[in-house]
């Protein structure tokens, strides 16, 4: 017997002008509202909705990052010089190779905005290979329970895509050239040593957290902003 069937219950004992036909039937209609599903969507909408949701995050996720400056003039996800080469970024704009640092971060975040295309199809994938039950878990997560979930299926499929993208980008735009060059300058200068670090591999894993950034992002928008649910299935699953 549900709660709110036991409060009314003892309520409806407290009116002795009420004939036991009609407690019953009362009762009754009460147990219909607590039945499991009365007010709850079907499975298949509940599936349907995740995926639609998955699916428009995904690709505003893609519009975002994927255009001109769509890593460079987000300050969340721009890419700059990694840590292990803090110190010859300063070095170097100190002895005045600033605007040449420039145009190496300009073109490390041209080449993620020209990879991040190629992770539509995968994510497409993983939305249609989605189970019941990964819905569901998704659907009663936290606000970014679905990104979370793409990262765990996706993120070294897209490092694997990613990766050969980068790389042509990078050399088309001279950044692994540019990247040469300044630690020949860098070298030049008295006391200082170049760290090991391959350029490509950072600039795939930071293409990687920008894009899913973005995404958890766009996954609170439908999670928690009416105006983004954009179609009728979303409003209904979101909605309740």
């Amino acid at each position: 017997m549900t709660i709110f069937r036991v409060i009314m219950s003892f309520l409806l004992l407290l009116l002795p002008q009420i004939a036991s036909a009609q407690f019953d039937d009362f009762l009754k209609e009460i147990d219909k509202l607590s039945l499991p599903g009365a007010k709850t969507l079907g499975d298949d909408k509940i599936i349907s909705g995740l995926k639609e949701a998955l699916t428009v995050g995904t690709e505003n996720t893609v519009k975002l990052t994927g255009n001109p400056d769509g890593f460079l003039k987000n300050e969340a996800i721009r890419i700059l010089l990694p840590e292990e080469l803090q110190s010859m970024d300063k070095a170097l704009r100190l002895a005045g190779f600033g605007p040449q640092v420039d145009e190496l971060v300009v073109s490390m975040n041209r080449a993620a905005e020209q990879a991040a295309p190629l992770a539509k199809p995968i994510f497409k994938d993983a939305v249609a290979n989605m189970s019941f039950d990964d819905a569901k878990k998704i659907l009663n997560g936290k606000d970014t329970a679905a990104t979370d979930y793409f990262q765990g299926k996706t993120r070294d499929q897209l490092a694997i895509a990613f990766k050969p993208e980068v790389e042509k980008t990078m050399s088309q735009v001279g950044v692994t050239k540019q990247y040469k060059d300044l630690v020949g300058q860098y070298t030049t200068l008295p006391f200082v040593t170049v760290p090991a670090f391959n350029l490509d591999d950072y600039v795939v894993g930071k293409s990687l957290d920008g894009l899913f950034l973005i995404l958890g992002e766009e996954e609170k928008k439908i999670r928690t902003n009416p105006t983004a649910r954009v179609t009728d299935l979303l409003k209904d699953v979101f909605g309740k």
